[in-house]
């Protein structure tokens, strides 16, 4: 397990509960890592939680059932929800602890079911602990931690936040600050107030053998310390065999109205049926935005974040909602995206919950093109006239934007960020992306009456086209560049002039100079965006059959299979991704080469987590997943596969 140097924390989290305002992400070992609350994105409020057993007469401290040195751990969702089983069976103590972990519906409610059970021979008496160090609103500082005797529990506030920890069950210790070496011995002072992040329960039982006792434990969410401790009255009031029976009940209700694939496959209907499930969790029940994964490198350590939500993945992931069903997830996506959009037109590169622009690094001008695309392919799913009405002044100013944002030069879109965040640059697959969004705002104007705008919009999207077919094919190969204008550094403009390579340097109004070549000619899977998803050559086409075949013999990582994004790919180690290996397996369902297609999706299907999770990216040495999990994108990609095989009777 890699932990990120400042945070201590796995970059890996293995497992997601939620209720589309509170999601939380655990370990293999049941132990939860992150807790966010009152959205998915922001903010991250649990710096550790443990739990553990000290054993009377057997122990020297707790044995902490994140510890693999003392417990072989098991995990499963169970069927058909977003309820996790974490089972941990002691090494070296007859016991085995199975905790059942989710988010009750509509409620700020945590729930975890524990069930202790002696599998020796002789009585036990032990003490179960649960401690936890919350840094609330993601600030280590000014926290409050104080023993609340209405709920029999601890509750943490800082300013608008506060939580409640408790139990059904009547505690027998609790400390208030510097706890954790307390609880490690099994002992807790009863100090009744902290100006401290951290403090701890116990509760003691003696389990025959062969006894089973039950331990439910209650987290609740408030933005007040009445709040927190009414809602864990409430909490308190219900059995948490009726919470849990009612948060089952509720996600197989959510998954029967849903239409079924009838896959033969058992393993590629589960992971679709967990892909259904997952979106909700990634979507704010609140604002509609949709995160691209649960944050986990919460630091910037490795990689610039995750838990934003940028329009690139979610014309993808609502299109999936769509196919799927999940209209009313698209239609909230798209109600957020008005709230998004700054006032030129333009759509950012990502952005929080609440529409305000998140840390970013320059504009990606295939965020609003795909976003337009996007809208419009909504529409064509629901046919619901009134979305159209509730866009259009959106897209009076997205599509503006778009078609002032021309280079007057090339015709494509001006250098900026491409879809990866890499590189600046005249993109070819951002200019497919934009073309995709006039063609999808030309046919929303006519769909309105609004001739003209329809008029100009589309001859605005047939000239790009024309731009990316006259500027962006190698001659000399039959395949599309990469781009045009990308910005390099002084060595590499350098070596390009030596080798007679056209590049050129602008210096800006201050004096400082910007490097470019002229051609990028990486082959990278975007590309493929032409065809999939926008739409503006055929797969058939010859320069874009030229095109797959060499992304496929270039990126094809060697050791495990799977496809890496481009062909010098370094980010996090030059992994293949789940995403771009279904980019690949759709482009070959456009070209009816079915059994290649079917291929790649039994790749991703055999690298998908044992919970039936997509992760990002696939260790290339080891085949296990690496990075990010899961990634909305990933199943959303998975999700459309599946829809496009089985619409071509070859599931």
């Amino acid at each position: 397990m890699i932990l990120s140097p400042v945070t201590n924390k796995p970059y890996r989290n293995d497992a997601v509960i939620g209720n589309s305002s509170m999601l939380a992400a655990l370990g293999a070992n049941g132990e939860i890592y992150r807790l966010w609350w009152p959205h998915p994105d922001i903010p991250q409020h649990i710096e550790r939680m443990r739990t553990g057993v000290y054993v009377e007469g057997e122990t020297e401290e707790t044995l902490w059932l994140d510890s693999p040195d003392h417990w072989s751990h098991e995990q499963h969702y169970l069927p058909q929800t977003n309820i996790l089983k974490s089972t941990a069976t002691g090494r070296n103590v007859p016991l085995r602890i199975s905790s059942t972990d989710f988010a009750a519906i509509e409620e700020d409610l945590l729930v975890r079911r524990l069930e202790l059970t002696n599998t020796g021979t002789r009585p036990i008496r032990l003490q179960f602990l649960w401690y936890a160090s919350l840094t609330i609103g993601e600030h280590a500082f000014y926290n409050t931690v104080t023993f609340e005797p209405r709920v029999d529990g601890l509750v943490y506030f800082r300013h608008t936040y506060a939580f409640a920890l408790s139990s059904a069950n009547v505690c027998t210790g609790f400390t208030a600050g510097s706890s954790l070496a307390q609880a490690n011995q099994g002992y807790l002072s009863g100090n009744r107030i902290a100006m401290a992040p951290d403090g701890a329960l116990a509760w003691r039982m003696t389990l025959q053998p062969g006894e089973t006792a039950s331990l439910p434990l209650y987290l609740t969410a408030g933005h007040s310390i009445a709040e927190a401790i009414e809602k864990m009255l409430i909490a308190k009031r219900t059995p948490a065999e009726e919470w849990l029976e009612k948060t089952a009940a509720h996600w197989r209700r959510f998954l029967a109205q849903l239409p079924q694939i009838p896959a033969e496959d058992e393993r590629i209907r589960q992971i679709y049926e967990r892909s259904l499930l997952v979106f909700p969790l990634m979507a704010d029940k609140q604002t509609g935005s949709v995160i691209a994964a649960p944050e986990f490198d919460e630091a910037y350590t490795r990689c610039g974040g995750y838990a934003y939500c940028w329009g690139r993945d979610a014309a993808y992931i609502t299109t999936a909602f769509d196919r799927a069903g999940l209209h009313t997830l698209a239609r909230a996506f798209y109600r957020w995206a008005l709230i998004a959009q700054d006032a030129d037109g333009s759509w950012q590169q990502r952005h929080y919950h609440d529409g305000r622009l998140a840390p970013s690094w320059g504009l990606q001008i295939d965020e609003g093109g795909a976003i337009l695309w996007g809208m419009y392919q909504h529409f064509l799913s629901t046919k619901e006239r009134t979305f159209l009405e509730e866009i259009w002044p959106a897209v009076e100013r997205g599509a503006r934007f778009l078609i002032d944002f021309l280079d007057p030069q090339t015709g494509l879109p001006r250098p900026s960020r491409d879809l990866w965040e890499e590189r600046l640059g005249e993109h070819t697959y951002s200019a497919a992306a934009v073309c995709g969004g006039l063609s999808g705002a030309a046919a929303i104007a006519a769909e309105l009456n609004h001739t003209e705008r329809a008029r100009q919009w589309q001859q605005a999207a047939e000239k790009l086209k024309a731009a990316i077919l006259s500027e962006t094919v190698n001659k000399r190969s039959n395949t599309f560049y990469r781009g045009r204008k990308l910005a390099v550094d002084r060595s590499v403009y350098l070596r390009a002039q030596e080798a007679g390579q056209p590049a050129f340097a602008e210096t800006d109004e201050k004096g400082y100079v910007t490097y470019y070549v002229e051609y990028d000619d990486v082959f990278d899977i975007s590309l493929l965006g032409l065809t999939v998803p926008f739409g503006l050559l055929e797969a058939d086409d010859p320069r874009m059959a030229a095109t797959a075949d060499a992304i496929e013999r270039t990126c094809t990582s060697p050791a495990v299979g799977g496809i890496r994004r481009y062909e010098d790919d370094h980010y996090i180690g030059g992994n293949p991704w789940i995403l771009t290996t279904l980019w690949l397996a759709q482009f070959r369902i456009k070209q009816g080469r079915y059994e290649e297609a079917k291929k790649h999706l039994d790749w991703v299907v055999s690298h998908a987590t044992l919970l039936g999770l997509l992760p990002e990216q696939v260790d290339k040495q080891t085949g296990e997943p690496a990075w990010v999990v899961p990634l909305t994108w990933s199943h959303a990609m998975f999700v459309l596969t599946v829809h496009m095989l089985h619409d071509a009777g070859q599931l």
